[in-house]
């Protein structure tokens, strides 16, 4: 038998599979998706098997065998081997890149060097007598680390042994976390039996009697620190009864559950609205299929979305199917698994960041093992081992967090209609602000083939109850300054906030930054500190006085005096969260704050403690980043503010209106979701833009119509798709010289298949490539930065051109080549 290995080399020139050998021990265990420890290049390296054959494609000479079968079971399904494939093929990764995102970190295996005795008569007369009793007898191997480090005068020794082959080394793949288990001790015989046996232990034996006592008492298997912490016996008496076979000692699993001890109180359907239940039953008849569908439901703030999902997903259940339900990871609050888990109990697996990685493997084991049929989490969930995925969730699927911005840059929503594909599955992708580009591919008529099927577009225009959305005022803060009102608060926002804090109703502050002020300025020359290893301003933080760069990391001390002139009328402008809330402090003394941003909720499990508090109305505000715009519901939040709607405005990315749009629609809908009636207060220097016009309306119809028209005229998304490859290099003649180089090359491929055409030409296939030129930031961790742009519409296979364009820039030396970073949809073009 021959297996096709990938092996966990990122490069290019290996991105193909290699025959080994199977031994015939493996034979009948290893598979595709099988991890396997294989001889290359002179190591031992992780690989997966994705294909089984019965000849070579090489001489069988140079054939290797398998070095080690990683697991018993593989980790990886067949599908997820072809998924992995796909996903190379557009997204310009390598395949074991691919891989090695569909597996939790704890199998993120790694070599570990073994040495062992190979002869102990002549290891007797070369080795010291410490090191030998160290290594054991032969056949006995020991990290090889591990015994240098204890043993470090004995280096030249151990390397001399090496080479006359007294001892032998060997190479094993081991992961980085392993099954955690637990010394558990259990009763071998029924309760009668030893009852019997206790009564005849001896008066003096008294710690084995309690020992026994407790067991009788509890009835079952328990971890041994357990049971000496209860029954006040010691780990001898405990052995002594296992030797008399009156007990039994045995490692058990113990799994990591993040939610253990929690005790979620279950929930029933609740009764669905006209307009929910024509979109569950929709759902449910996609789903009864067994056909690939993808159905965008469009349904505003407090429609009822969730409700919709869980009883779908019981649906699913009940057809014996398994359902992945996707939600950004901001969005994945305790409110939300409370909502899955008080549902459907254990049947439930949560992967997401703020696990450990013991938790998040264990997690991901419940999933392959089958022990759950619902899989809840971020957007690497996607990957979850599932056999019969009968629908796939997507909730807030505008959400740029679906993107993955390292290597494989996957798009969790492409992702998933992919995997529907293979297995014959519905995917539903739920928002209030759709992304342009899920609408129009929802909203475009149907062709002749596709006529008679049931529309894409599953509508719910309504909240749930005939709750009305919240009013929303505009505040022009430009009048405010006329005016005379230099606070960051508009005079409307101060009063609305005195209000809720005299009525005793909470608040919710959305700042789209954190940090105390954006940036650090000399008021008498114009210096403004920058960070010396990239093209960006740094960011002042109070309560460490430091100032930050969000880019590379770089810190350095607020100056006191301005590094260029000396002056002392260095200011700090802007706003960020932590000077928000000093000025919320000083308006309104006594009024409790929580302030949620990546710099309070970097500690696990921070989220929850911040939400639950904030729940539990330990606080009059919620003051936050994008992180409290989603997700949130509480029933007293009555107010929400919009300090500065128009910062994300100024960024240049041609979806900075689709994203003021949504994030202000988003954060609208946290206010009066519940009994008492809610209120929005926008804060703007642009008040007349259409982003902020249409979002004061709740008119997502009239945004789209007026974004559409400027899309259009600027040749952007949906009228066509996008690449973006940035290159990077120390040295900017050679990044120059390299850019040019491609971009020529990928202008020649594309005139070779007849697609370099202008977008606007009318044929069917067009590829446009823009550039090359300096990236907005030119210069980022002290590499400079050229980027091009390729625009193409039709069937154009763009990855493909990419990829045979990229080929002459894979060889040469380190230090000459250039980084390129391939964006197959690039959500943001910086």
């Amino acid at each position: 038998m021959i297996a096709k290995v990938i092996v966990d080399v990122p490069s290019r020139q290996t991105d193909r599979p290699f025959d080994y050998e199977v031994p015939s021990v493996m034979e009948d265990w290893i598979e595709v998706g099988s991890r396997v420890g294989v001889p290359f290049g002179g190591r031992v390296l992780q690989g997966f098997v994705t294909r089984l054959a019965a000849e070579a494609d090489i001489d069988p000479i140079r054939l290797k065998p398998i070095s080690e079968l990683l697991d018993p079971v593989p980790p990886l399904l067949p599908d997820l081997i072809e998924l992995a494939k796909w996903l190379s093929d557009k997204y310009c990764c390598s395949w074991t890149t691919a891989l090695q995102a569909m597996i939790p970190a704890a199998l993120k295996g790694k070599a570990e060097r073994l040495v062992g005795i190979q002869d102990e008569e002549a290891a007797a007369g070369d080795l010291p007598p410490a090191l030998m009793e160290w290594i054991g007898g032969s056949g006995s191997f020991v990290k090889l680390e591990a015994l240098l480090e204890r043993f470090p005068e004995y280096a030249s020794a151990v390397k001399t042994a090496l080479r006359a082959g007294v001892l032998v080394e060997q190479t094993s793949i081991r992961d980085r976390l392993a099954i955690r288990k637990v010394l558990t001790v259990f009763l071998p015989s029924t309760a009668e039996a030893v009852r019997a046996a206790l009564e005849k232990l001896p008066a003096r034996a008294a710690k084995q009697r309690e020992v026994l006592a407790y067991m009788l008492d509890h009835g079952g298997p328990l971890p041994l620190q357990q049971l000496l912490a209860g029954a006040g016996g010691s780990a001898a008496s405990v052995r002594s009864l296992a030797e008399k076979g009156l007990l039994e000692l045995r490692e058990v699993e113990q799994q990591r559950d993040p939610y253990a001890g929690r005790d979620f109180e279950r929930t029933i359907a609740l009764p669905l609205t006209e307009g929910q239940q024509e979109v569950y039953s929709r759902i449910s008849r996609a789903v009864d299929s067994g056909e690939p569908q993808t159905m965008l439901l469009h349904g505003v703030t407090g429609s009822g979305k969730t409700e919709v999902y869980l009883q779908s997903i019981q649906f699913c259940l009940e057809q014996e199917k398994q359902a992945i339900v996707l939600v950004p990871e901001i969005s994945l609050t305790p409110q939300m698994v409370e909502r899955f888990k008080g549902r459907f109990g254990d049947a439930v697996a949560v992967l997401h960041s703020r696990l450990s990685n013991g938790e998040r493997y264990d997690e991901w084991r419940k999933i392959r093992n089958r022990q759950v049929q619902v899989a809840i989490g971020a957007r690497s969930a996607i990957f979850a081992p599932f056999e019969r995925i009968g629908l796939i969730i997507i909730d807030e699927e505008h959400e740029s967090s679906y993107k993955q911005e390292e290597s494989p840059k996957y798009h969790a929503r492409d992702v998933a209609v992919r995997r529907a594909k293979q297995h014959g599955a519905a995917v539903v992708l739920g928002s209030a602000t759709p992304s342009l580009e899920s609408f129009a591919a929802a909203s475009r008529p149907l062709n002749a083939l596709e006529r008679g099927r049931e529309p894409a577009l599953l509508p719910m225009p309504d909240r749930v109850g005939g709750r009305p959305m919240p009013p929303v005022t505009v505040i022009d803060m430009r009048e405010e300054l006329k005016d005379g009102n230099r606070s960051m608060f508009s005079r409307l926002l101060h009063s609305s906030l005195a209000e809720r804090l005299g009525r005793g109703e909470q608040s919710v502050l959305l700042l789209n930054r954190r940090g105390y002020s954006t940036f650090v300025m000399c008021r008498s020359c114009g210096y403004t500190a920058a960070c010396p290893h990239c093209d960006i301003s740094l960011t002042y933080h109070q309560k460490s006085r430091a100032l930050r760069c969000h880019y590379c990391g770089h810190a350095e001390q607020a100056p006191a005096t301005c590094p260029s002139c000396q002056s002392e009328h260095i200011r700090y402008f802007g706003t960020g969260t932590q000077r928000v809330e000093e000025e919320l402090a000083k308006l309104f003394p006594g009024i409790r704050v929580i302030r949620m941003d990546v710099d309070t909720t970097t500690e696990k499990n921070s989220h929850e403690k911040l939400l639950k508090q904030f729940g539990e109305r330990k606080a009059d505000v919620l003051l936050g980043t994008q992180m409290v715009a989603k997700g949130l519901d509480f029933p007293y939040v009555t107010l929400v503010g919009v300090i500065a709607a128009d910062t994300s405005l100024n960024l240049p990315d041609f979806r900075a209106a689709e994203r003021t749009f949504q994030l202000l629609t988003q954060v609208a809908g946290r206010a009066g979701r519940h009994h008492l009636p809610g209120e929005v207060v926008i804060q703007t220097y642009v008040p007349e833009h259409y982003a902020v016009v249409t979002a004061q309306k709740h008119d997502y119809a009239a945004f789209v119509s007026e974004e559409l028209r400027h899309r259009g005229a600027m040749g952007y998304p949906p009228y066509c798709r996008i690449i973006l490859v940035t290159m990077s290099h120390e040295q900017l003649p050679l990044l120059s010289s390299v850019s040019e180089q491609f971009a020529a090359g990928l202008r020649e491929l594309a005139e070779h298949e007849g697609v370099l055409l202008p977008l606007n030409s009318g044929f069917n296939r067009a590829l446009e490539v823009l550039g090359p030129v300096a990236s907005p930031i030119s210069r980022m961790k002290d590499r400079y930065r050229f980027q091009c742009v390729i625009k193409y519409r039709g069937n154009t296979d763009a990855s493909a051109l990419v990829r045979r364009a990229l080929v002459p820039f894979a060889d040469g030396p380190p230090q000459r080549q250039v980084q390129f970073s391939i964006d197959v949809d690039p959500q943001v073009i910086l």
